[in-house]
């Protein structure tokens, strides 16, 4: 239902966090506040991970009662949201001016990568819309911005930033699931030469010739450095995007 006030049907906690409604402030002494659940639930999405983010735990965490909570947040779901923007904080600023539309998106995209990696645990809270909450918004602003002057069309400049937002989190994706390995005492290395056996076993050469060069060519034989990875796509993805505005008159 849209809130007859503010007119964005937001949940009451998203409206807190853009300063359109006030904090709780009613009821028993204040010994809670919006702020310490979200800090709370991600201290224990950072060292438990998002699946044990709960609110028994989070009120356990701050020696309160689960109820206590739903006067700040009305479920985890709404919780969520708030901890994605609270984990993203506002968009980095370059260390110096961006020379080109490129070199905007070029930071834009490593200093998203940088969260994601520094903050796993993101990448496994579902993506239920696009970004409502304020820091989320202004990473697309930010990244919006580096293309003002590029002679593309407004929605063009949007599928570019959700583009590249959407190799970014794949990256991070992928570092999340070999950390994961890493922690049962798995390196990559020895991750890839595994996939290469178990190919070897079960796709022959006659049925599956494309994949066996690439075997035999030593692909994976060892895990690519994750940074070499990434650079290939966003550089692939931004050619793509060059090839775009230098064809337009």
């Amino acid at each position: 239902m849209m809130d007859k006030e503010t007119g964005v049907g937001l949940p009451a906690s998203i409206e807190v966090a853009w300063g359109l409604r006030e904090p709780v402030t009613k009821g028993p002494k204040r010994v809670l506040s919006l702020e310490r659940i979200v800090g709370t639930a991600m201290k224990i999405a950072e060292e438990a991970g998002l699946g044990a983010v709960s609110m028994s735990r989070i009120a356990g965490e701050l020696k309160s009662s689960t109820m206590s909570l739903y006067r700040y947040v009305s479920a985890k779901d709404e919780l969520l949201p708030l901890m994605v923007d609270q984990a993203f904080g506002p968009p980095v600023a370059p260390e110096k001016e961006c020379e080109g539309w490129r070199a905007g998106l070029e930071h834009w995209s490593w200093s998203y990568l940088a969260v994601l990696r520094r903050h796993g645990w993101v990448v496994h809270v579902p993506i239920g819309g696009p970004p409502s909450t304020p820091n989320q918004v202004a990473w697309v602003e930010q990244g919006l911005s580096f293309l003002v002057d590029a002679k593309l069309r407004e929605s063009e400049k949007m599928s570019t930033i959700l583009l590249l937002a959407g190799i970014v989190r794949n990256d991070a994706m992928l570092a999340s699931t070999y950390e994961a390995f890493a922690k049962a005492g798995a390196s990559g290395d020895e991750i890839m030469m595994d996939y290469r056996r178990l190919i070897e076993r079960l796709a022959d050469k006659e049925h599956f010739p494309a994949i066996n060069r690439v075997i035999q060519a030593g692909v994976f034989d060892a895990a690519d450095d994750q940074d070499t990875e990434f650079t290939f796509a966003l550089d692939r993805v931004l050619d793509g995007v060059d090839a775009l505005i230098r064809d337009r008159p």
